[in-house]
């Protein structure tokens, strides 16, 4: 799934194959693809496709193609395409949504920009269900990486560009084995329960987008997200916040929203415009348009009262503007590293007595980082994969590729893997990058 893992921590704690001393060796295979992928990949090992055994990438592309690749040679295994795709071709509604494989390692449930979740078979790319988390798929967008765990399918829904209403931002869960819709989480109207015509709530907006989506406590099962520009009352009402929800999203475990909430709303400084960071210690840090990362506390931010501001620390994005990527959260020789970059500037943190401090910075802006057997991956969006020393920042090498928006790599296996486009050019071609060593996997 999108980051690995059901926390999106973006690095790989196993071996890759992949070193500072032998990057430059690397070989890129560019792959045609029907469609642009604006989000990342997934990769499983060695799944049965077609009755052969394949190392297999899969992808989503903006008018909801989903495929599966051979990451050996590039060859298009199978594409499942929704029967809602020659009408959206081309148009305004499109997803930048990642799919998400169940662990028995057969199926893998994917995003449609129709407003449907697909559970798709590995083997043939046939749909066994398809069911919609949305009445109004022209309004609410299907716009982050889908989840699962304990058998379910978490997804939540977004805005489209403009925020035209009406929509609300909503997670949904799904059972994974029938497809069913078990339980909707509305963050305008959250008293209300199910899927919500959206014009019946007085409130629109608050879209839930950030480039992870929903984030999971692998523990306990909890559920956190972070909302939009839209109304905040603390009760009913939750733009411009963070909020905890149980694994079942029936039920409110914590909050909080900033301060000045009226002003980001008013002036469209989206808390969420990326999910939540879940850095272990019973800490989070959450990053918003305002250009600033907050610390918080899980205990402070407890209980279903409304919590306005307590931050235990704001420290500002690497570049000083606003946070639209998904930090990675690596785990080393008993520290924890927070790895950030924006549009400016890349930077790394530890969490030392419970506080963020800054280990290095640079202004070279990308999308969201990925670490692998300790280099740090950041894709820059004007082309160009910069590899760095994850501990020190040094820059090692800048693979060549071209030009993209959303999209971030995914290091594993022996390889890199990383789709290039924008979904904003409303192309149906696209290019997916795959860097591995002369004559495959060390």
């Amino acid at each position: 799934m999108f980051g690995g893992n059901v926390q999106s921590t973006s690095a790989n704690p196993g071996p890759t194959g992949i070193t500072a001393t032998n990057l430059g060796r690397l070989v890129r295979r560019q792959v045609e693809l029907p469609g642009t992928v604006d989000a990342s990949a997934i990769y499983l090992h060695g799944v049965g496709i077609h009755g052969a055994r394949h190392d297999a990438i899969f992808v989503t592309t903006t008018y909801g193609k989903t495929l599966a690749i051979d990451a050996d040679n590039g060859a298009v295994l199978w594409t499942y395409t929704p029967a809602s795709y020659s009408e959206l071709a081309g148009s305004r509604q499109f997803t930048n949504s990642t799919p998400v494989a169940d662990p028995d390692r057969q199926f893998i449930y994917a995003a449609s920009p129709d407003g449907y979740i697909q559970k798709l078979a590995i083997g043939d790319g046939h749909a066994v269900w398809r069911t919609a988390i949305t009445r109004l798929a022209r309004r609410e967008k299907m716009d982050s990486p889908l989840k699962f765990f304990r058998g379910r399918v978490i997804a939540v829904t977004a805005g489209y560009i403009g925020d035209a209403p009406p929509y609300q931002g909503h997670v949904a869960i799904l059972d994974g084995k029938s497809g069913k819709l078990q339980s909707v989480w509305n963050s305008l109207c959250s008293d209300r329960r199910g899927l919500l015509e959206p014009r019946t709530c007085p409130q629109s907006a608050s879209a839930i987008w950030g480039r992870a989506g929903a984030v999971i406590d692998p523990g306990s099962g909890d559920i956190f997200i972070a909302t939009g520009n839209a109304d905040w009352n603390g009760k009913t009402d939750w733009g411009d916040a963070v909020v905890e929800l149980d694994a079942d999203a029936t039920r409110m475990l914590g909050n909080y929203t900033p301060a000045n909430s009226d002003y980001l709303n008013e002036h469209d400084l989206d808390v969420g415009s990326t999910s939540p960071v879940l850095l272990g210690d019973g800490l989070i840090a959450q990053g918003g348009k305002d250009g600033k990362i907050m610390l918080l506390g899980l205990k402070s931010i407890a209980g279903t009262a409304p919590h306005k501001g307590g931050e235990l620390q704001a420290i500002d994005t690497p570049g000083g503007v606003m946070l639209l990527t998904q930090p990675a959260v690596w785990k080393h020789a008993g520290q924890t590293w927070m790895f950030v970059a924006d549009d400016r500037g890349t930077g790394a943190w530890q969490l030392r007595d419970g506080k963020l401090q800054r280990k290095w910075s640079n202004d070279t802006g990308g999308t969201s980082p990925f670490e692998a057997d300790g280099l740090l991956y950041v894709y820059a969006p004007e082309g160009g994969l910069n590899v760095y020393e994850a501990a020190s920042g040094k820059r090692i090498a800048t693979l060549a590729c071209g030009s993209g928006h959303w999209n971030s790599p995914i290091v594993v296996d022996g390889r890199i893997i990383l789709p290039e486009g924008n979904a904003n050019d409303h192309a149906t071609r696209g290019v997916l990058d795959i860097w591995s060593l002369p004559g495959g996997k060390p």
